[in-house]
């Protein structure tokens, strides 16, 4: 297990450029199964998760070629169907979250899926019914060995259908689209996640030859095709680095550009943020924050405590809650962050509470941050990350803090941003990795 030591209270300085996206990359990499034909990706993060993806893709029988620092080919023309009977296969996906993904992919191409019981992220139940409810609308036949925790689709004749999703998932929309594309017939989902990595994957899969429309939206229809080709496609910035380097900025009174964050498809984040006291300029497609001594927190227009919540897009991303919260222990006022989505992603509160911030933890879904406008800093501490995003608003928090913090689990922030350390020390932050 690896560690970071972590000497707050330097101020960072300079430019940035946010990685390729992770959750877009995830969705992106299951794509290539889809077609025989030769698929170049450009902007793939180096990060664990895609890291893994690949190397099950490779595992599978695609081919797979580096040609840059972050760009690769792949080439799905000899896919091994056998090996997703082997518990090699079984072993890898289960260590990953996104992989169930490939079942999509595998349905509509070749006719049969199989998965064990998806790993990633401990924030709290996720469950995969809409994936499942989805793929059966479409004629799959689906069957849980509860026993060996084994997912097995027969989905061969897949045809097109009308569905009302229960819930608007990002994942379980990219399933089930890359499931429909080559069904016979005409799919229409309801309730579709329209995220701008959702939109991203439509249009990857448009140029492949797909018959997509309602692109941006949260009605899709799907004319299948039988057959689809290669492409060349470029991953979007990370949005959730970029907000990431917004709180970092904030918390450290650090002056930072944040380069080509492509702000048309960043939503409400900025302002998000501006709601926050965090003062940020727009230049052309980059972000500056000039250093900020003070921030301070808006109210609602009646005076009562600013709320913020997670929703679906094009509400505010539940990946950044922790990062906002984070922010406000330093800012002046109080806020409430209302985490939705998942019942124990706030439960890193505690480290932060043991660094000396101020916060009431509600219940499982909520807490209150009582901003404290710089009058007792952080203090640094030993901990734990225990998810990607709790383990970067602690690292947030350490490099904010008074003295030195040693962050415990860092392979949970490997997981998703690339190279962190050396990217942030190169901007003045002073951070050790420790094997």
């Amino acid at each position: 297990m690896s560690s970071f030591r972590v000497k707050g209270g330097s101020k960072l300085k300079g430019e940035i450029t946010p990685q390729g996206a992770k959750n877009e990359a995830l969705q992106i990499l299951c794509a290539v199964l889809l077609t025989e034909e030769k698929v170049t990706i450009n902007k793939i993060p180096n990060i664990v998760d895609v890291n893994k993806l690949i190397e099950l893709l490779g595992d599978m029988g695609v081919k797979v070629e580096k040609i840059g620092p972050e760009s690769y080919t792949f080439q799905s023309d000899e896919v091994d169907i056998n090996y997703l009977e082997t518990q090699d296969f079984l072993k890898k996906a289960s260590a990953l979250r996104g992989s169930v993904m490939i079942l999509g992919p595998l349905l509509a191409r070749f006719g049969t899926g199989r998965l064990s019981k998806p790993g990633g992220d401990k924030i709290g139940r996720r469950r995969l019914d809409t994936h499942f409810v989805g793929f059966q609308k479409l004629g799959a036949k689906f069957e849980y060995d509860s026993k060996e925790e084994i997912y097995k689709i027969d989905g061969t004749n897949l045809k097109g259908s009308y569905m009302l999703l229960d819930e608007a998932s990002v994942t379980g929309t990219a399933n089930i689209l890359m499931a429909a594309v080559m069904a016979e017939g005409k799919t229409t989902i309801y309730n579709a996640a329209c995220e701008p990595y959702l939109q991203q994957l439509c249009d990857m899969l448009n140029r492949m030859g797909a018959k997509i429309t309602g692109v941006g939206s949260n009605l899709l229809h799907i004319e299948g095709v039988k057959k689809l080709n290669g492409t060349e496609h470029t991953l979007l910035p990370d949005m959730i680095e970029i907000g990431s380097f917004i709180g970092l900025a904030a918390m450290t009174q650090s002056e930072i550009t944040i380069k080509n964050v492509q702000v048309e498809k960043l939503g409400v984040i900025p302002e998000t943020f501006r709601r926050m006291g965090i003062k940020l300029e727009i230049k052309g497609d980059d972000i500056y924050i000039p250093s900020q001594k003070h921030y301070e927190i808006e109210t609602f227009i009646d005076g009562s405590i600013l709320n913020i919540a997670d929703a679906i897009w094009p509400g505010f991303t539940p990946d950044l809650l922790s990062i906002v919260l984070v922010t406000a222990t330093q800012a002046k006022g109080t806020v409430l962050v209302h985490q939705k989505m998942f019942e124990s992603r706030l439960f890193f509160v505690d480290k932060l509470i043991d660094m000396g911030a101020q916060i009431i933890l509600c219940d499982p879904h909520r807490a209150t941050v009582i901003g404290l406008d710089r009058k007792y800093p952080l203090r640094g501490i030993r901990m734990t990350s225990p998810d990607i995003r709790a383990g970067v608003s602690l690292l947030i928090a350490a490099l904010s803090a008074e003295g030195t913090s040693v962050i415990d689990n860092i392979e949970q922030i490997d997981r998703g941003y690339q190279y962190i350390d050396q990217r942030l020390n190169a901007l003045g932050a002073d951070i050790v990795r420790i094997d």
